[in-house]
């Protein structure tokens, strides 16, 4: 039977899962679309490997990413981390003398800074999308190209046309105006990989010391044109991992598998997971004027977990322990 360590990257646009052997090699990776349905997402990507491999063995399993916990939950998660700890595992697996990473998804984008090996610094962006990947889908339908068309057509240009760049809003009717003018879609192209990348660094990169060799991971980084306006602006080389859109769960894998050679055994509930009917309530609890937002998961009549309170009132009520409803 195969053996496997698993890693899950829970995000508000993408789920990604991948399964890692002891070596590091992939052997499965799977990108789906969150769509705000987090806990159906996952157990389908996890219902398709037992679809693929059958019989598997899964010896680990490391989540992250937004939905981290919640995910963690329902695969019984070894270890769980933040996405800059598993983005920086699997950057330096890649690339050991890695001292910049950026990362760039559809919603959000950051910057790992480290040194010898260490993250010594890190942003985060999660508020405008000029700096995104949705940024440049958003555009690239305006411009009526596919967007897997989009980094290709920016190395066309010869002449990269300024566009604003600061806020997605601007961007967009600054491109409409720089169309109107009759600059051709080449040109508009490059413009925008320009603006994007200038926005990163201008925000997620300010103040930040960017030095070689540089890791570029996330979704975005298959766009060449993205790539190019980099190392334009940085005069440095930019390296993209072969698995560079799921970097985050190759990370977590990673983490996992060091967790359970560590303690010796795993959490892993199973890959007949996908099965389990699980539901999610949320509560208001009035035991303070914080009135927080409590967040219940169930299977059957049985309290998985709770959490969203800030005292841990609620959580911990159940912690190392199944309640039971009446």
């Amino acid at each position: 039977m195969d053996k496997y360590y698993m890693g899950v990257d829970v995000g508000s646009v993408s789920t990604n899962i991948v399964l890692m052997d002891k070596n590091n090699n992939i052997h499965y990776k799977k990108y789906l679309r969150t769509q705000g349905k987090p806990i159906e997402v996952l157990k389908k990507g996890i219902g398709e490997i037992e679809e693929e491999f059958g019989e598997v063995e899964i010896l680990g399993v490391g989540c992250t990413g937004s939905g981290r916990y919640l995910a963690s939950i329902i695969v019984g998660a070894d270890i769980v981390k933040n996405e800059i700890t598993a983005h920086a595992v699997a950057g330096l697996n890649f690339l050991p003398d890695v001292r910049t990473i950026i990362e760039i998804g559809g919603q959000d984008s950051k910057i790992i800074i480290l040194r010898d090996g260490i993250v010594v610094d890190f942003a985060m962006n999660t508020v405008c999308a000029a700096g995104t990947g949705s940024f440049l889908d958003r555009q690239a339908i305006r411009l009526g190209i596919d967007i897997n068309d989009f980094g290709e057509l920016a190395l066309k240009s010869k002449n990269s046309v300024r566009i604003a760049g600061r806020c997605a809003v601007f961007a967009e009717s600054d491109m409409i105006h720089k169309q109107q003018l009759g600059h051709n879609q080449s040109d508009i192209a490059r413009g925008l990989c320009d603006a994007l990348v200038r926005n990163y660094l201008n925000n997620v990169g300010k103040g930040k010391e960017i030095l070689g060799p540089i890791l570029f991971q996330g979704g975005v980084a298959a766009n060449a044109g993205i790539k190019r306006a980099f190392i334009e602006v940085l005069g440095e080389d930019i390296y993209v991992p072969d698995n560079y859109d799921v970097m985050g769960a190759i990370g977590a894998a990673m983490l996992a598998e060091k967790e359970v050679k560590k303690k010796g055994s795993t959490n892993f509930k199973g890959i007949s997971v996908h099965n389990v009917d699980y539901k999610v309530n949320s509560f208001e609890c009035n035991g303070c004027p914080n009135r927080c937002e409590v967040i219940e998961i169930r299977d059957d009549n049985k309290v998985l977990a709770r959490y969203g309170d800030k005292c841990g009132k609620w959580a911990n009520s159940i912690k190392n322990k199944d309640i039971k409803l009446a």
